[in-house]
């Protein structure tokens, strides 16, 4: 099997994927006894929670009180975005993954004061479109293959995504050329690209620098108490916890370099989170000067080249410092090793609206283990 034809498995793994959901009705909601079962959903990953609307109202119609639907989901007491991918919201709300995972359903009492309005499938469309113009914008400068879509090919296009057709979805989708990187990658990474930039960047024809921008949006959770297993990790409870890096990777791509191919997942999140590995690098630097100051007589006997401990070649720490704050990184379910080339990422594990989700929960680094320069 070539490497194409293992992208396009890879991509239908994706297509086909599905969260195993145990819905029940807030008690608030219940107006009958005995209570009503939970529902048991298989939920698309690349779908939205709204969606679910047409399987969850008939299970729970006739205990439900008088009033207009405005469904809405909660888990452990945090309202749940619905503009997120629900696989999105299952990796980052879920440490430890929990099959079923269960959550709360309300038809009232929107908390419009932490959610933006929905009004059923309509919202949820236009905010996939809007995103898909975001994204359009990011990798091509500008968003008027997707503003030029026939309505036609707009319904198609939506019904693809609602309905989990990704055949469907790539021959319409094709038609807004939104490349954002090179072809010959689409499927298993291959192991040479994962050998250090020094032995690929020799190759070179001199051509036209192309960047290459990719639409991302992180989602970082932090933490200030650490933990070895996943099951140990504290929950969300506040969307506070989380902050927001909507911000795309840019990849200078020269044509006829094979440079570019040896990008991996931990240069981008490099690029989205650089003081997670520079921190180390100026902390070492400042300790090192300070006690150089102190122990100028120890050094003079003892002389010991600091230089390039703990940097890579660009002189940025990626050793245990930023691997100890980094706690996870998870994108469609899969904590990928961070060597595997951003390319195969991209291709393979970016949702419709043409963003790659990337969720990532780091340590921060408590006050008093800062460096003090009050000596």
């Amino acid at each position: 099997m070539d490497v194409g034809a293992m992208g396009s498995e890879a991509q239908k793994y994706l297509w086909e994927g599905a969260i195993p959901l145990q819905i029940h009705l807030h008690d608030s909601e219940v107006t009958t006894l005995p209570h009503p079962s939970p529902a048991l959903v298989l939920a698309p990953r690349m779908g939205y929670l709204p969606l679910l609307l047409p399987l969850l109202k008939p299970h729970f119609s006739s205990t439900l009180p008088p009033g207009v639907d405005t469904i809405w989901f909660e888990y452990k007491g945090l309202p749940l975005k619905w503009y997120i991918p629900t696989g999105v919201l299952f990796d980052l709300l879920c440490a430890e993954q929990e099959r079923p995972w269960n959550l709360t359903v309300h038809f009232r009492g929107y908390p419009g004061n932490i959610l933006t309005p929905c009004e059923g499938e309509d919202s949820v469309k236009w905010s996939f479109i809007n995103s898909l113009k975001e994204a359009a914008y990011i990798i091509n400068g500008n968003c008027k293959n997707v503003m030029n879509m026939s309505q036609s090919d707009q319904v198609e296009l939506w019904h693809s995504v609602l309905n989990g057709n990704m055949e469907a979805y790539q021959r319409v989708s094709s038609k807004l050329k939104l490349e954002t990187v090179g072809d010959q990658y689409v499927g298993k990474p291959n192991s040479n690209l994962l050998k250090s930039q020094t032995n690929t960047s020799e190759t070179d024809t001199g051509g036209p620098v192309k960047t290459g921008r990719i639409p991302v949006r992180l989602y970082v959770w932090s933490v200030s108490k650490d933990f070895d297993d996943l099951e140990d990790a504290p929950p969300i409870d506040s969307w506070d916890q989380i902050s927001y890096v909507n911000r795309p990777v840019e990849i200078c791509i020269e044509e006829g370099k094979l440079r570019w191919k040896c990008f991996t997942l931990r240069d981008a999140v490099k690029a989205l989170l650089p003081e997670l590995f520079m921190e180390k690098t100026l902390i070492a630097d400042e300790t090192s000067r300070v006690e150089h100051e102190e122990d100028a007589s120890e050094d003079e006997k003892n002389p010991i080249n600091q230089e390039g401990v703990g940097e890579t070649e660009d002189g940025c720490c990626l050793s245990d410092e930023s691997e100890t704050k980094l706690k996870l990184v998870r994108i469609q379910g899969i904590e990928p090793k961070m060597e595997i080339p951003f390319s195969w990422v991209v291709k393979n594990l970016m949702n419709p609206e043409y963003f790659l989700h990337i969720c990532v929960c780091i340590k921060e680094v408590p006050q008093g283990k800062q460096l003090s320069h009050d000596r």
